[in-house]
């Protein structure tokens, strides 16, 4: 979870002869699948395209990451640069000290690779055993890895290279012969 503190209208305290911002709000802001999940019913497309939001698209997901109940509507309006870093930064944020040698999927032509919509990610909670619904409110990059995590564990073992197999098998022959003190 984010904690994101909006300053209000800049004002002059002339008693203390220092800048306040009597408006702030401190807003809690969750990226999940949840909130992935209501942004796609209200604007009818994949939230993880590739495609440029607009600004009016990217408020609305933060609106809707937002837990702070009944927040101004003069408050979106406040969000400074530096707000908008701090929440690239947080959705960007990997959440999770698990990593991958080679991700799955890869070697596929990135042109054939499915879009995500939250639909599809349901799909894999409700497809995949022993995880519960509940995850649908974890950050969003953690359920991903989570996914991958049980996509790498229930894949079925590769297929060895002829050479390896030939090698091992050769090794192994090596072994038996020295074992039985035979010659072939």
């Amino acid at each position: 979870m984010l904690e994101l503190t909006i300053q209000g209208d800049e004002d002059w305290d002339e008693e203390s002869q220092t800048f306040i911002y009597p408006n702030a709000v401190t807003l809690e802001l969750e990226h999940s699948l949840l909130s992935l999940s209501k942004w796609e019913e209200i604007w009818e497309k994949p939230f993880l395209s590739p495609d440029e939001k607009s600004s009016e698209e990217t408020i609305s997901y933060i609106q809707i990451m937002c837990l702070t109940p009944n927040v101004d509507p003069d408050v979106w309006k406040n969000l400074s640069q530096a707000n908008y870093k701090q929440i690239n930064d947080y959705m960007d944020a990997k959440r999770s000290a698990t990593w991958f040698t080679q991700l799955p999927g890869t070697g596929r032509s990135s042109a054939k690779r499915e879009t995500i919509t939250s639909e599809l990610l349901y799909y894999w909670i409700f497809t995949s055993e022993n995880i519960d619904v509940s995850v649908q409110e974890w950050h969003l990059n953690r359920l991903f890895t989570l996914l991958k995590v049980f996509n790498e564990k229930n894949a079925p073992p590769k297929k060895m290279k002829k050479q390896d197999a030939a090698a091992q098998r050769r090794l192994l022959n090596e072994q038996r012969k020295t074992k039985l003190n035979t010659s072939g």
